[in-house]
């Protein structure tokens, strides 16, 4: 299959389209070719392409910082001359002096399928600044690596921030050329847009149900998403981001695991099956014991769980990664209810609100993890309404 770029750089009448307009592009270390080279080494080297300037969302255009808010500078690329603006740094929305750089901004970002990774919203404050000043964005379209599944809470007016960049649920099973579209009509933008789409994607095709398995090389999109496993369980795991538990980082498996000195995992993933035993479908959970070398419990041995979605047990239609990790809170609520799980601290900006309620746009997940009487049919009434709109607003935006 051919990605956007791969189409981009094959396509003279693309070529044409572009013309003699000074090109700048949106990218990160997983914006690759087949053969790994950078997408913004493979435009330099285009003949007749005026590249003019590169653009690097959080963690940077290459890749070099680990954690959140954690920001990069500008500088002038050192082999290319040009300058390339950090869109996480001094601002995430792209200044109209930066846009005076390019007539025509192209976008190659990895995406994660998931609403908190912050792409999405940089994307979106990118479309907003190019229709403030006249600029053009094509969206080199890439793989959606989790596929077309729905799942989660949609975002709640007045919760729009930088992990959240609209009314979208935790799993949307849109691309980021689709996303593109949908902002453009939910926000009434007036651009010029494109989408250079990919060619011959199978979002349902097995085994890599929305990633090229074999054809393509897998590269962190950002440090700690470090493979297609990390990329299926993080639609649960990013809400641990929100809580006290250890999500991994400081290990080679952040994401896929959880955990923290004082668990009785024993317990924890017995009342799991007692709750909800079907929101444990579609993967397989290893007890396992952890030590983190930074971040929390740093230093720390941590009883934990590893969610495996890399074996014969993974089944694509029946992992519900979202319900999976609230189901943990739940149960955790279950066994200890006054155990401090919620985190209180700045969180991507935000201040003033807990960072479980930044993460999934609203209160309304902790509330459920917090009321003893609520149940698992509760929030299945309550994400799934959202996840049946969802499927039917996106209908009009698919391309594949």
């Amino acid at each position: 299959m051919k990605f956007g770029i791969d189409v981009l750089l094959g396509d003279r009448e693309l070529h044409k389209a572009i013309g003699t307009r000074r090109v700048g592009l949106l990218a990160h270390p997983a914006s690759v070719l087949p053969d790994l080279r950078h997408s913004l080494d493979a435009l330099a080297a285009l003949p007749g392409l005026r590249l003019t300037a590169a653009f690097g969302p959080q963690h940077g255009l290459r890749g070099d910082k680990q954690d959140n808010m954690i920001e990069s500078a500008d500088y002038v690329d050192p082999a290319l001359g040009i300058p390339v603006f950090s869109l996480y740094g001094e601002v995430r929305k792209p200044t109209a002096v930066m846009l005076d750089s390019c007539d025509l901004l192209l976008v190659d970002l990895q995406d994660l399928g998931c609403r908190i990774y912050t792409f999405i919203t940089t994307l979106r404050y990118v479309l907003e600044a190019a229709a403030a000043t006249g600029k053009a964005v094509w969206v080199l379209d890439r793989p959606n690596p989790v596929g077309r599944p729905v799942e989660g809470l949609s975002l709640r007016p007045g919760w729009e921030s930088f992990v959240g960049a609209g009314a979208l649920p935790m799993r949307h099973g849109l691309t980021m050329g689709e996303l593109g579209a949908w902002f453009i009509r939910t926000l009434g933008l007036e651009l010029e847009y494109r989408v250079v789409p990919m060619q011959g994607w199978q979002p349902d095709g097995s085994p890599g149900h929305g990633w090229p398995l074999v054809e393509r090389s897998w590269v962190n999109p950002s440090p700690n998403a470090a493979s297609l496993s990390m990329a299926r369980a993080y639609a649960g795991t990013v809400m641990l981001e929100g809580t006290t538990w250890s999500e991994g980082r400081g290990t080679t498996r952040p994401l896929e695991l959880f955990g923290a000195p004082d668990l009785d995992i024993s317990a924890l993933l017995a009342r799991m099956r007692s709750l909800a035993p079907g929101w444990l479908a579609g993967c397989r959970l290893r007890p396992c014991w952890f030590e983190p070398t930074f971040h929390k419990h740093a230093g720390r041995l941590c009883a934990g769980l590893q969610i495996h979605v890399d074996d014969g047990a993974y089944d694509h239609a029946a992992f519900r990664p979202w319900r999976l990790q609230a189901l943990a809170f739940k149960a955790l609520r279950a066994e200890a209810p006054d155990y401090p799980l919620w985190r209180d601290f700045p969180y991507e900006y935000e201040r003033g609100r807990l960072a479980i309620d930044v993460i999934n746009g609203s209160p309304l997940l902790r509330e459920w993890v917090d009321d003893p009487a609520a149940t698992a049919a509760d929030l299945d009434a309550l994400a799934g309404a959202d996840e049946r709109a969802w499927l039917e607003a996106r209908r009009p935006f698919l391309l594949y």
